[in-house]
């Protein structure tokens, strides 16, 4: 088969100038007609050729498709694992916000109930100073009117004396002495002084304590 130089150089890809070259060298058999020359090539070459230029391109095509498709399975793949990542991330994210929050709480809690319990104790300390004075102010009243008050003498009785103007037992008297005695820093009524526990039958009604 005869095909020009431009046929030769498409069909085997190089440029004219190097197919002249061959020519040139005789390495290729060719023949001039009317100022055209013509290159002589087997038919099977071309028959082989052919083959080639149909199948190469399909072969390429296939590659690329596969090329594209492991490319985009390998970047689905990564998305998928760097989500899972992404994810994992931001649970740990939470986690360490919530625990942070949670201690923050707690510490605000302890710090509440600490000042909570100082202040219920402060409060208890200054009710029990504040009752003594009171109590301590009361008995000081209380024993300033015994010591000038001469004319109500009879009305201001030591309960030791007064219980035994009663008519009662032995045992009775120790119970009402014991009932003065619990009631003596809480009710204002009983009156003490050096050891001693005094009434005022001016000012209070003792029928309470008296009672049998």
């Amino acid at each position: 088969m005869d095909i020009t130089i431009e046929e030769y150089a498409k069909r085997f890809k190089m440029s004219k100038e190097m197919v002249a070259s061959k020519i040139r060298q005789k390495k290729l058999n060719y023949t001039s007609e009317n100022g055209i020359v013509l290159i002589s090539i087997p038919d099977e070459a071309v028959v082989t050729k052919t083959d080639e230029e149909i199948t190469q391109p399909v072969q390429k095509n296939i590659m690329q498709k596969a090329t594209v498709a492991t490319v985009l399975g390998l970047y689905k793949r990564e998305n998928i694992y760097l989500k899972q990542k992404i994810e994992q991330l931001e649970a740990k994210i939470d986690k360490l916000i919530n625990d942070k929050e949670q201690m923050l709480r707690d510490e605000r809690d302890r710090i509440e109930s600490i000042y909570t319990n100082k202040d219920e104790q402060l409060k208890n300390i200054l009710e029990l100073i504040n009752e003594k004075m009171l109590h301590e102010k009361q008995q000081n009243q209380n024993l300033y009117e015994i010591e000038h008050s001469q004319n109500n003498t009879a009305k201001i009785v030591e309960l030791k004396s007064y219980l035994k103007t009663l008519d009662l037992e032995s045992s009775q008297r120790k119970n009402i002495k014991r009932r003065f005695e619990d009631v003596l820093r809480e009710d204002i009524r009983v009156i003490e002084q050096n050891g001693k526990i005094y009434l005022d039958f001016s000012k209070y009604d003792y029928s309470d304590l008296l009672a049998l």
